[in-house]
Protein backbone atom coordinates (compact mmCIF):
# COMPACT_ATOMS: atom_id res chain seq x y z
CA UNK A 1 0.00 0.00 0.00
CA UNK A 2 1.39 3.37 -0.98
CA UNK A 3 1.52 6.12 1.60
CA UNK A 4 0.43 9.68 0.98
CA UNK A 5 1.55 12.93 2.52
CA UNK A 6 -0.96 15.77 2.74
CA UNK A 7 0.11 19.11 4.17
CA UNK A 8 -2.84 21.37 3.26
CA UNK A 9 -6.56 20.74 3.60
CA UNK A 10 -9.76 22.76 3.88
CA UNK A 11 -11.82 21.61 6.86
CA UNK A 12 -15.58 22.14 6.87
CA UNK A 13 -16.55 22.01 10.55
CA UNK A 14 -20.03 22.17 12.06
CA UNK A 15 -20.67 22.51 15.78
CA UNK A 16 -23.56 20.56 17.29
CA UNK A 17 -26.97 22.20 17.55
CA UNK A 18 -28.32 23.01 20.98
CA UNK A 19 -31.39 21.11 22.16
CA UNK A 20 -34.78 22.83 22.47
CA UNK A 21 -36.19 23.70 25.85
CA UNK A 22 -39.32 21.97 27.08
CA UNK A 23 -42.69 23.59 27.83
CA UNK A 24 -44.31 21.41 30.49
CA UNK A 25 -46.58 21.79 33.52
CA UNK A 26 -46.23 19.66 36.62
CA UNK A 27 -49.20 17.32 36.94
CA UNK A 28 -50.07 15.60 40.18
CA UNK A 29 -53.24 14.35 41.82
CA UNK A 30 -55.08 17.11 43.67
CA UNK A 31 -52.62 19.66 42.22
CA UNK A 32 -54.08 20.85 38.94
CA UNK A 33 -51.75 23.85 38.80
CA UNK A 34 -48.40 22.38 39.77
CA UNK A 35 -46.36 25.03 37.97
CA UNK A 36 -43.97 24.86 35.01
CA UNK A 37 -41.37 22.11 35.11
CA UNK A 38 -39.87 22.10 31.59
CA UNK A 39 -36.12 21.50 31.52
CA UNK A 40 -33.47 23.23 29.42
CA UNK A 41 -32.05 21.79 26.21
CA UNK A 42 -28.50 20.42 26.15
CA UNK A 43 -25.59 22.30 24.65
CA UNK A 44 -24.19 21.12 21.30
CA UNK A 45 -20.70 19.65 21.05
CA UNK A 46 -17.64 21.59 19.84
CA UNK A 47 -15.32 20.65 16.98
CA UNK A 48 -11.81 20.81 18.47
CA UNK A 49 -8.36 20.41 16.93
CA UNK A 50 -5.74 18.83 19.20
CA UNK A 51 -2.06 18.17 18.60
CA UNK A 52 -1.53 14.40 18.60
CA UNK A 53 2.07 13.09 18.49
CA UNK A 54 0.80 9.93 16.78
CA UNK A 55 -0.56 11.90 13.80
CA UNK A 56 2.00 12.91 11.17
CA UNK A 57 -0.13 13.97 8.21
CA UNK A 58 -3.45 15.60 7.35
CA UNK A 59 -4.43 12.70 5.13
CA UNK A 60 -7.45 11.69 7.21
CA UNK A 61 -8.89 15.19 7.00
CA UNK A 62 -8.12 15.27 3.29
CA UNK A 63 -10.25 12.15 2.80
CA UNK A 64 -13.05 13.29 5.14
CA UNK A 65 -13.03 17.09 5.20
CA UNK A 66 -16.60 17.45 6.51
CA UNK A 67 -16.79 16.99 10.30
CA UNK A 68 -19.79 17.58 12.57
CA UNK A 69 -20.14 17.37 16.32
CA UNK A 70 -23.27 15.77 17.85
CA UNK A 71 -26.04 18.05 19.05
CA UNK A 72 -27.61 18.33 22.49
CA UNK A 73 -30.87 16.60 23.35
CA UNK A 74 -34.18 18.30 24.14
CA UNK A 75 -35.24 19.22 27.63
CA UNK A 76 -38.03 17.20 29.31
CA UNK A 77 -40.68 17.63 31.94
CA UNK A 78 -39.91 17.16 35.60
CA UNK A 79 -37.08 19.72 35.45
CA UNK A 80 -34.96 17.27 33.44
CA UNK A 81 -32.36 19.03 31.30
CA UNK A 82 -31.23 17.60 27.98
CA UNK A 83 -27.85 15.90 27.68
CA UNK A 84 -24.97 17.88 26.22
CA UNK A 85 -23.49 16.80 22.90
CA UNK A 86 -19.99 15.31 23.17
CA UNK A 87 -17.10 17.27 21.68
CA UNK A 88 -15.52 16.04 18.46
CA UNK A 89 -11.73 16.07 18.96
CA UNK A 90 -9.66 15.82 15.77
CA UNK A 91 -5.98 14.94 16.07
CA UNK A 92 -3.56 17.00 13.94
CA UNK A 93 0.24 16.88 13.59
CA UNK A 94 2.41 19.22 15.58
CA UNK A 95 3.22 22.27 13.50
CA UNK A 96 -0.24 22.65 11.98
CA UNK A 97 -1.30 26.21 11.15
CA UNK A 98 -4.99 27.12 11.23
CA UNK A 99 -6.06 29.95 8.94
CA UNK A 100 -9.31 31.51 7.84
CA UNK A 101 -10.32 31.23 4.18
CA UNK A 102 -9.03 34.79 3.77
CA UNK A 103 -5.59 33.78 5.07
CA UNK A 104 -5.79 35.24 8.60
CA UNK A 105 -3.82 33.28 11.21
CA UNK A 106 -6.16 31.71 13.77
CA UNK A 107 -3.93 29.26 15.65
CA UNK A 108 -0.42 27.80 15.63
CA UNK A 109 -0.65 24.23 16.88
CA UNK A 110 2.68 23.57 18.61
CA UNK A 111 3.06 21.36 21.66
CA UNK A 112 1.41 18.04 22.43
CA UNK A 113 -2.11 18.51 23.74
CA UNK A 114 -2.57 22.02 22.37
CA UNK A 115 -6.22 22.59 21.51
CA UNK A 116 -8.17 24.99 19.35
CA UNK A 117 -11.98 25.16 19.15
CA UNK A 118 -12.81 25.44 15.46
CA UNK A 119 -16.62 25.37 15.55
CA UNK A 120 -18.37 25.96 18.91
CA UNK A 121 -21.63 24.17 19.55
CA UNK A 122 -24.92 26.00 20.00
CA UNK A 123 -26.41 26.75 23.37
CA UNK A 124 -29.47 24.88 24.51
CA UNK A 125 -32.83 26.61 24.77
CA UNK A 126 -34.36 27.48 28.11
CA UNK A 127 -37.36 25.52 29.32
CA UNK A 128 -40.50 27.22 30.61
CA UNK A 129 -39.39 26.61 34.20
CA UNK A 130 -36.41 28.89 33.63
CA UNK A 131 -38.61 31.49 31.91
CA UNK A 132 -41.13 31.75 34.75
CA UNK A 133 -41.32 35.08 36.59
CA UNK A 134 -43.59 36.64 39.18
CA UNK A 135 -45.78 38.01 36.37
CA UNK A 136 -45.43 35.10 33.95
CA UNK A 137 -45.95 32.25 36.36
CA UNK A 138 -46.82 29.55 33.83
CA UNK A 139 -45.19 30.23 30.43
CA UNK A 140 -46.73 28.18 27.67
CA UNK A 141 -43.57 28.22 25.57
CA UNK A 142 -39.85 27.44 25.67
CA UNK A 143 -36.84 28.70 23.73
CA UNK A 144 -35.33 26.80 20.84
CA UNK A 145 -31.73 25.65 20.88
CA UNK A 146 -29.20 27.66 18.89
CA UNK A 147 -27.60 26.04 15.83
CA UNK A 148 -23.90 25.22 16.05
CA UNK A 149 -21.40 27.40 14.25
CA UNK A 150 -20.48 26.31 10.72
CA UNK A 151 -17.02 27.42 9.57
CA UNK A 152 -14.40 26.62 6.95
CA UNK A 153 -10.74 26.74 7.96
CA UNK A 154 -7.52 26.01 6.10
CA UNK A 155 -5.02 23.70 7.80
CA UNK A 156 -1.38 23.90 6.74
CA UNK A 157 1.32 21.60 8.02
CA UNK A 158 4.76 23.12 8.47
CA UNK A 159 7.43 20.53 9.17
CA UNK A 160 9.13 20.84 12.55
CA UNK A 161 12.83 20.33 11.90
CA UNK A 162 16.06 21.99 13.01
CA UNK A 163 17.86 22.01 9.67
CA UNK A 164 16.41 22.14 6.16
CA UNK A 165 18.24 20.86 3.08
CA UNK A 166 17.34 23.05 0.09
CA UNK A 167 18.48 22.97 -3.50
CA UNK A 168 17.60 22.11 -7.08
CA UNK A 169 15.96 18.79 -7.94
CA UNK A 170 18.41 15.86 -8.15
CA UNK A 171 21.05 17.70 -6.11
CA UNK A 172 21.33 14.71 -3.76
CA UNK A 173 19.37 15.95 -0.76
CA UNK A 174 17.55 12.66 -0.17
CA UNK A 175 20.84 10.74 -0.49
CA UNK A 176 22.38 13.09 2.06
CA UNK A 177 19.55 12.53 4.55
CA UNK A 178 19.87 8.76 4.08
CA UNK A 179 23.63 8.93 4.67
CA UNK A 180 23.37 11.15 7.77
CA UNK A 181 20.44 9.42 9.48
CA UNK A 182 18.42 6.23 9.56
CA UNK A 183 15.77 7.70 7.24
CA UNK A 184 15.20 5.84 3.98
CA UNK A 185 13.62 8.25 1.51
CA UNK A 186 12.94 7.37 -2.10
CA UNK A 187 16.08 7.93 -4.22
CA UNK A 188 16.14 7.88 -8.03
CA UNK A 189 18.03 9.48 -10.93
CA UNK A 190 15.23 11.74 -12.18
CA UNK A 191 14.08 15.21 -11.02
CA UNK A 192 11.36 15.63 -8.37
CA UNK A 193 11.79 12.13 -7.00
CA UNK A 194 11.00 13.62 -3.60
CA UNK A 195 7.50 15.04 -3.47
CA UNK A 196 7.09 15.21 0.31
CA UNK A 197 9.50 16.30 3.07
CA UNK A 198 11.58 13.52 4.60
CA UNK A 199 12.75 13.80 8.18
CA UNK A 200 15.87 12.22 9.64
CA UNK A 201 17.40 12.35 13.12
CA UNK A 202 21.14 13.09 13.15
CA UNK A 203 23.51 12.66 16.08
CA UNK A 204 26.75 14.64 16.20
CA UNK A 205 28.53 14.06 19.48
CA UNK A 206 26.09 14.85 22.25
CA UNK A 207 23.82 16.88 19.98
CA UNK A 208 20.76 15.34 18.40
CA UNK A 209 18.79 17.29 15.83
CA UNK A 210 16.31 16.76 13.00
CA UNK A 211 17.08 17.29 9.32
CA UNK A 212 14.35 17.85 6.72
CA UNK A 213 14.85 16.97 3.07
CA UNK A 214 12.80 19.63 1.31
CA UNK A 215 11.68 18.67 -2.21
CA UNK A 216 13.55 20.34 -5.04
CA UNK A 217 13.10 24.05 -5.73
CA UNK A 218 13.22 25.74 -9.12
CA UNK A 219 13.31 29.41 -10.19
CA UNK A 220 9.87 30.93 -9.59
CA UNK A 221 9.13 28.69 -6.60
CA UNK A 222 8.27 31.68 -4.39
CA UNK A 223 5.56 32.63 -6.91
CA UNK A 224 4.06 29.15 -6.94
CA UNK A 225 5.87 27.68 -9.92
CA UNK A 226 5.99 23.92 -9.69
CA UNK A 227 5.18 23.09 -6.06
CA UNK A 228 7.37 25.85 -4.69
CA UNK A 229 4.98 27.37 -2.20
CA UNK A 230 4.12 23.96 -0.79
CA UNK A 231 7.81 23.12 -0.43
CA UNK A 232 8.94 26.44 1.02
CA UNK A 233 6.28 26.21 3.71
CA UNK A 234 8.27 23.42 5.34
CA UNK A 235 11.39 25.59 5.58
CA UNK A 236 9.76 28.23 7.78
CA UNK A 237 10.24 26.44 11.11
CA UNK A 238 13.87 25.40 10.54
CA UNK A 239 16.55 27.38 12.41
CA UNK A 240 19.30 26.74 9.85
CA UNK A 241 19.52 26.05 6.12
CA UNK A 242 21.92 23.84 4.17
CA UNK A 243 22.30 24.60 0.47
CA UNK A 244 22.96 21.33 -1.32
CA UNK A 245 24.63 22.11 -4.69
CA UNK A 246 25.13 19.60 -7.47
CA UNK A 247 28.85 19.46 -8.27
CA UNK A 248 28.31 17.14 -11.25
CA UNK A 249 25.33 18.65 -13.03
CA UNK A 250 24.99 17.72 -16.69
CA UNK A 251 23.20 20.93 -17.66
CA UNK A 252 25.52 23.33 -19.47
CA UNK A 253 23.78 26.48 -18.17
CA UNK A 254 24.12 25.50 -14.52
CA UNK A 255 26.96 25.51 -12.00
CA UNK A 256 27.06 25.58 -8.17
CA UNK A 257 27.36 29.38 -8.02
CA UNK A 258 24.37 30.07 -10.27
CA UNK A 259 22.34 27.41 -8.45
CA UNK A 260 23.07 29.08 -5.10
CA UNK A 261 22.08 32.50 -6.43
CA UNK A 262 18.83 31.16 -7.86
CA UNK A 263 17.80 29.43 -4.62
CA UNK A 264 18.80 32.44 -2.51
CA UNK A 265 16.60 34.63 -4.70
CA UNK A 266 13.61 32.37 -4.12
CA UNK A 267 14.22 32.28 -0.36
CA UNK A 268 14.37 36.08 -0.22
CA UNK A 269 11.14 36.43 -2.20
CA UNK A 270 9.18 34.09 0.05
CA UNK A 271 7.03 35.91 2.63
CA UNK A 272 6.94 34.46 6.14
CA UNK A 273 4.52 35.16 8.97
CA UNK A 274 4.98 38.19 11.21
CA UNK A 275 7.48 37.60 13.99
CA UNK A 276 9.35 34.93 12.01
CA UNK A 277 12.95 35.41 10.85
CA UNK A 278 13.07 35.79 7.03
CA UNK A 279 14.56 32.79 5.26
CA UNK A 280 17.44 34.76 3.75
CA UNK A 281 18.54 35.92 7.25
CA UNK A 282 18.91 32.48 8.81
CA UNK A 283 22.30 30.82 9.37
CA UNK A 284 23.34 28.59 6.50
CA UNK A 285 25.90 26.11 5.25
CA UNK A 286 26.86 25.45 1.64
CA UNK A 287 27.44 21.83 0.59
CA UNK A 288 28.86 20.74 -2.78
CA UNK A 289 27.59 17.19 -3.23
CA UNK A 290 28.61 14.29 -5.52
CA UNK A 291 32.36 14.68 -4.99
CA UNK A 292 32.74 11.02 -6.01
CA UNK A 293 31.81 11.85 -9.62
CA UNK A 294 34.75 12.55 -11.95
CA UNK A 295 35.44 16.28 -12.45
CA UNK A 296 33.16 17.16 -9.53
CA UNK A 297 36.15 17.74 -7.23
CA UNK A 298 37.70 20.02 -9.84
CA UNK A 299 34.48 22.00 -10.06
CA UNK A 300 34.42 22.32 -6.27
CA UNK A 301 37.96 23.68 -6.23
CA UNK A 302 37.04 26.26 -8.89
CA UNK A 303 33.92 27.67 -7.24
CA UNK A 304 34.82 27.23 -3.58
CA UNK A 305 36.43 30.66 -3.21
CA UNK A 306 33.43 32.39 -4.78
CA UNK A 307 31.07 30.57 -2.47
CA UNK A 308 33.07 31.33 0.67
CA UNK A 309 32.99 35.04 -0.16
CA UNK A 310 29.27 34.95 0.58
CA UNK A 311 29.96 34.34 4.27
CA UNK A 312 28.81 30.74 4.67
CA UNK A 313 31.13 27.76 5.33
CA UNK A 314 31.55 25.42 2.36
CA UNK A 315 31.82 21.61 2.59
CA UNK A 316 32.57 19.20 -0.22
CA UNK A 317 30.93 15.83 0.43
CA UNK A 318 29.80 12.65 -1.24
CA UNK A 319 26.61 11.07 0.03
CA UNK A 320 27.35 7.90 -1.96
CA UNK A 321 30.99 7.50 -0.83
CA UNK A 322 30.13 8.92 2.63
CA UNK A 323 33.05 11.35 2.62
CA UNK A 324 32.96 14.69 4.45
CA UNK A 325 29.77 13.80 6.31
CA UNK A 326 31.25 13.86 9.82
CA UNK A 327 32.54 17.42 9.46
CA UNK A 328 29.22 18.48 7.96
CA UNK A 329 27.13 16.94 10.76
CA UNK A 330 29.20 18.68 13.47
CA UNK A 331 28.91 22.02 11.63
CA UNK A 332 25.12 21.63 11.51
CA UNK A 333 25.08 20.66 15.20
CA UNK A 334 26.98 23.84 16.05
CA UNK A 335 24.33 25.99 14.33
CA UNK A 336 21.53 24.12 16.08
CA UNK A 337 23.15 24.46 19.50
CA UNK A 338 23.61 28.20 18.96
CA UNK A 339 19.97 28.59 17.98
CA UNK A 340 18.80 26.60 20.99
CA UNK A 341 20.94 28.67 23.34
CA UNK A 342 19.52 31.91 21.93
CA UNK A 343 15.92 30.69 22.07
CA UNK A 344 13.80 31.88 25.04
CA UNK A 345 13.22 29.49 27.89
CA UNK A 346 10.50 26.98 27.11
CA UNK A 347 7.32 27.30 29.10
CA UNK A 348 4.64 24.67 29.57
CA UNK A 349 2.04 24.62 26.85
CA UNK A 350 -1.02 26.58 27.84
CA UNK A 351 -4.48 26.21 26.39
CA UNK A 352 -5.61 29.72 25.49
CA UNK A 353 -9.27 30.28 24.75
CA UNK A 354 -10.02 33.05 22.28
CA UNK A 355 -13.81 33.32 22.08
CA UNK A 356 -15.18 35.75 19.50
CA UNK A 357 -16.07 39.17 20.81
CA UNK A 358 -19.70 39.58 21.79
CA UNK A 359 -21.45 42.64 20.42
CA UNK A 360 -22.47 44.19 23.72
CA UNK A 361 -23.38 47.44 21.98
CA UNK A 362 -26.72 45.78 21.22
CA UNK A 363 -27.89 46.43 17.69
CA UNK A 364 -28.19 48.95 14.88
CA UNK A 365 -31.07 49.80 12.55
CA UNK A 366 -30.47 50.75 8.93
CA UNK A 367 -32.87 51.94 6.25
CA UNK A 368 -32.65 50.09 2.93
CA UNK A 369 -34.25 50.81 -0.42
CA UNK A 370 -34.90 48.04 -2.93
CA UNK A 371 -37.06 47.26 -5.90
CA UNK A 372 -39.24 50.09 -7.20
CA UNK A 373 -38.62 52.54 -4.40
CA UNK A 374 -39.71 50.16 -1.66
CA UNK A 375 -38.21 50.71 1.78
CA UNK A 376 -37.40 48.24 4.53
CA UNK A 377 -35.59 48.48 7.84
CA UNK A 378 -32.90 45.98 8.83
CA UNK A 379 -31.97 45.24 12.44
CA UNK A 380 -28.45 43.89 12.92
CA UNK A 381 -26.91 42.76 16.17
CA UNK A 382 -25.91 39.65 18.04
CA UNK A 383 -28.71 39.82 20.59
CA UNK A 384 -31.64 40.26 18.17
CA UNK A 385 -30.20 37.61 15.86
CA UNK A 386 -29.85 35.13 18.73
CA UNK A 387 -33.30 35.89 20.11
CA UNK A 388 -34.90 35.33 16.72
CA UNK A 389 -33.20 31.96 16.36
CA UNK A 390 -34.51 30.96 19.81
CA UNK A 391 -38.12 31.85 19.04
CA UNK A 392 -40.78 29.33 18.06
CA UNK A 393 -42.89 31.37 15.64
CA UNK A 394 -45.70 28.80 15.75
CA UNK A 395 -46.40 29.82 19.35
CA UNK A 396 -48.11 33.20 19.82
CA UNK A 397 -46.89 33.57 23.37
CA UNK A 398 -43.29 32.97 22.28
CA UNK A 399 -43.68 35.65 19.61
CA UNK A 400 -45.00 38.03 22.24
CA UNK A 401 -42.04 37.26 24.47
CA UNK A 402 -39.72 38.13 21.57
CA UNK A 403 -41.58 41.40 21.08
CA UNK A 404 -41.08 42.22 24.78
CA UNK A 405 -37.37 41.53 24.57
CA UNK A 406 -36.91 43.66 21.46
CA UNK A 407 -38.92 46.50 23.01
CA UNK A 408 -36.83 46.43 26.20
CA UNK A 409 -33.66 46.47 24.11
CA UNK A 410 -34.84 49.65 22.40
CA UNK A 411 -35.44 48.30 18.90
CA UNK A 412 -38.83 49.99 18.55
CA UNK A 413 -37.44 53.37 19.56
CA UNK A 414 -34.69 53.08 16.95
CA UNK A 415 -37.20 52.03 14.31
CA UNK A 416 -39.25 55.16 15.03
CA UNK A 417 -36.10 57.29 14.77
CA UNK A 418 -35.20 55.65 11.45
CA UNK A 419 -38.60 56.62 10.05
CA UNK A 420 -40.45 53.33 10.32
CA UNK A 421 -44.25 53.46 10.41
CA UNK A 422 -46.76 50.77 11.42
CA UNK A 423 -46.89 48.12 8.74
CA UNK A 424 -43.34 48.77 7.54
CA UNK A 425 -41.25 45.80 6.46
CA UNK A 426 -38.58 44.94 9.06
CA UNK A 427 -35.78 42.40 8.62
CA UNK A 428 -33.82 40.97 11.55
CA UNK A 429 -30.49 39.34 10.71
CA UNK A 430 -28.55 38.84 7.51
CA UNK A 431 -30.02 37.59 4.26
CA UNK A 432 -28.98 33.97 4.91
CA UNK A 433 -31.10 33.49 8.06
CA UNK A 434 -33.20 36.63 8.17
CA UNK A 435 -36.71 36.94 9.60
CA UNK A 436 -39.04 39.33 7.76
CA UNK A 437 -42.28 40.71 9.20
CA UNK A 438 -44.61 43.71 9.02
CA UNK A 439 -43.92 45.85 12.05
CA UNK A 440 -46.69 46.81 14.43
CA UNK A 441 -45.53 48.90 17.41
CA UNK A 442 -46.07 47.32 20.80
CA UNK A 443 -48.38 49.63 22.78
CA UNK A 444 -48.22 47.53 25.94
CA UNK A 445 -45.72 44.96 27.00
CA UNK A 446 -45.46 42.47 29.77
CA UNK A 447 -46.64 39.04 30.76
CA UNK A 448 -49.64 40.44 32.62
CA UNK A 449 -51.49 40.98 29.33
CA UNK A 450 -51.18 37.37 28.28
CA UNK A 451 -54.33 35.34 27.75
CA UNK A 452 -54.61 31.59 28.01
CA UNK A 453 -51.49 29.45 27.67
CA UNK A 454 -50.22 29.34 24.09
CA UNK A 455 -51.78 32.69 23.12
CA UNK A 456 -50.89 36.36 23.42
CA UNK A 457 -53.52 39.07 23.62
CA UNK A 458 -51.09 41.56 22.08
CA UNK A 459 -51.50 39.77 18.77
CA UNK A 460 -55.23 40.49 18.75
CA UNK A 461 -56.84 43.77 17.71
CA UNK A 462 -58.15 45.63 20.82
CA UNK A 463 -58.29 49.14 19.38
CA UNK A 464 -61.38 51.26 20.33
CA UNK A 465 -63.77 52.00 17.42
CA UNK A 466 -64.16 55.59 16.29
CA UNK A 467 -67.49 57.48 16.14
CA UNK A 468 -67.65 57.02 12.39
CA UNK A 469 -67.10 53.28 12.85
CA UNK A 470 -69.88 53.14 15.44
CA UNK A 471 -72.28 55.01 13.10
CA UNK A 472 -71.42 52.62 10.27
CA UNK A 473 -71.99 49.60 12.49
CA UNK A 474 -75.35 50.99 13.63
CA UNK A 475 -76.47 51.59 10.02
CA UNK A 476 -75.46 48.03 9.14
CA UNK A 477 -77.48 46.62 12.04
CA UNK A 478 -80.57 48.63 11.06
CA UNK A 479 -80.22 47.58 7.42
CA UNK A 480 -79.93 43.94 8.50
CA UNK A 481 -83.08 44.20 10.65
CA UNK A 482 -85.02 45.87 7.84
CA UNK A 483 -83.93 43.15 5.43
CA UNK A 484 -85.02 40.45 7.89
CA UNK A 485 -88.46 42.09 8.39
CA UNK A 486 -88.90 42.43 4.63
CA UNK A 487 -88.08 38.75 4.13
CA UNK A 488 -90.61 37.71 6.77
CA UNK A 489 -93.31 39.90 5.21
CA UNK A 490 -92.63 38.42 1.79
CA UNK A 491 -93.00 34.88 3.21
CA UNK A 492 -96.32 35.82 4.91
CA UNK A 493 -97.75 37.26 1.71
CA UNK A 494 -96.68 34.16 -0.17
CA UNK A 495 -98.71 32.04 2.27
CA UNK A 496 -95.83 30.25 3.90
CA UNK A 497 -97.30 30.97 7.31
CA UNK A 498 -100.62 32.32 8.65
CA UNK A 499 -101.81 34.34 11.60
CA UNK A 500 -102.53 31.06 13.47
CA UNK A 501 -98.89 30.11 13.08
CA UNK A 502 -97.94 33.54 14.31
CA UNK A 503 -100.13 33.12 17.41
CA UNK A 504 -98.58 29.80 18.23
Amino acid sequence: MSTHFVDRVVLHASGGDGGNGCASVHREKFKPLGGPDGGNGGRGGDVILEVDPQVTTLLDLHRRPHRSAPGGTFGMGGHRNGAEGSDLVIGVPEGTIVRSPKGDLLADMVGAGTRYVVAPGGRGGLGNAALATTKRKAPGFALLGEPGEVVDVVLELKTLADVALVGFPSAGKSSLVAALSAARPKIADYPFTTLVPNLGVVEAGSTRFTVADVPGLIPGASEGRGLGLDFLRHVERCVALVHVLDGATLESDRDPVSDLEAIEKELAAYTVDDGTVPLQDRPRIVVINKADVPDAQDMADIVRADLEERGAPVFVVSAVARTGLRELSFAMAELVEAARAAAPEAVPTRIVLNPPAVDESGFRVTREEYGDGQVRFRVRGEKPRRWVRQTDFTNDEAVGYLADRLARLGVEDELFKAGATPGAEVVIGDDANAVVFDWEPTMVAGAEVLGQRGSDLRLEDHSRPTRETKRLQERERRAAKAAARGELEAERLAGHWTADDESE
